[in-house]
């Protein structure tokens, strides 16, 4: 079976990523299109070296590297996904590379598939491939992508995947994700930003939150490393408990017991240490308060006199 041709367009981490591991898997890169030709080389140069099923072309524009793919991945800054999907569809390319014979065309996407890689945008950004019968969708890893390494193994391998668009799309999209090693789930196309909330909450503010628990362990006189080792048993177990009891099982702690002294002492300190982390415990200090009364183990005292210390003056 004749494998499937698959453009790139946008040659970062994740256009790279996506041209190696599809090669292994056996789909075909047909083509690239970056911004700079240095980068197109680097993808062109790293898929080949893993064994790339047919020679990888390199274009300038990316409706000459659409033409070139059945699968066309727009790896690009989500600013400009949308005005890329538009430049394709409305573009004419020369079929000569010789201008006393080329003839214009235009990019003919009815029979293509398109796919962006955003987290933050839906397939709607596409609407200008779709009006004009594209399969269009998003493909959303849920992983932090390092410049490629050849030693490195997939970091598709085992993650979870999102994807989203038309019926076609997601069929061709859970087809690719497997292909990857990965894990595929469906969203809605009108949840894909409330999605991408659920991530940046569940990764990056968990990073600002650990910044801050390390903050007030370099108060206590610890080295950030120090605080590392410190905190990783109980951050790991932690996430045990949530994946195994849920998160408002899984929460302890002096909020969940209604130990109004010891989160008084708490402000008390971080006001003199660390006062701009003040207004930070207060807030998620009262959305665990809302937590710890689901469970209905806390008196109404306790609970109205924590509201009132986390209430800022």
């Amino acid at each position: 079976m004749t494998p499937q041709k698959i453009s790139i367009i946008g040659c970062g981490r994740v256009g790279t990523a996506l041209s190696v591991f599809l090669s292994k898997a056996g789909y075909h890169i047909a083509a690239v299109a970056s911004r700079t030709r240095s980068s197109a080389e680097k993808t062109v140069w790293a898929a080949g070296a893993c064994g790339a099923v047919g020679a990888i072309k390199i274009y300038e524009s990316p409706a000459k590297a659409a033409m070139a793919g059945d699968i066309i991945f727009i790896t690009t800054q989500d600013h400009l996904i949308e005005k890329i999907c538009s430049d394709i569809t409305t573009s004419t390319v020369a079929l000569s590379s010789s201008p006393e014979t080329a003839v214009g065309t235009s990019v003919d996407i009815s029979s293509k598939t398109i796919f962006h890689c955003s987290g933050a945008l839906s397939s709607c950004v596409l609407s200008s491939a779709s009006d004009k019968g594209a399969n269009t969708g998003s493909i959303h890893p849920l992983q932090s992508f390092a410049p490629y390494d050849p030693e490195q193994k997939s970091p598709f391998a085992g993650i979870n995947v999102s994807v989203e668009g038309n019926e076609k799309a997601v069929i061709i999209g859970k087809e690719l994700i497997h292909a990857l090693g990965a894990n595929y789930f469906t969203i809605p196309t009108k949840a894909k930003t409330l999605y991408h909330a659920a991530a940046v909450v569940a990764s990056n503010y968990l990073v600002t939150l650990e910044h801050f628990a390390f903050e007030l362990l370099k108060e206590a006189s610890l080295s950030e490393q120090k605080a590392y080792e410190i905190l990783d048993p109980l951050i790991q177990g932690t996430l045990s408990n949530i994946k195994t009891r849920g998160a408002v099982a899984a929460l302890t702690g002096p909020i969940a017991r209604g130990d109004a002294q010891i989160v008084e002492k708490h402000l008390s300190n971080i006001n003199e240490r660390l006062p701009e982390f003040s207004k930070l415990y207060r807030v998620m200090g009262k959305y665990t308060l809302e937590l710890a009364a689901k469970r209905g183990e806390l008196d109404k005292v306790s609970v109205e006199r924590l509201t009132d210390i986390l209430t800022e003056s």
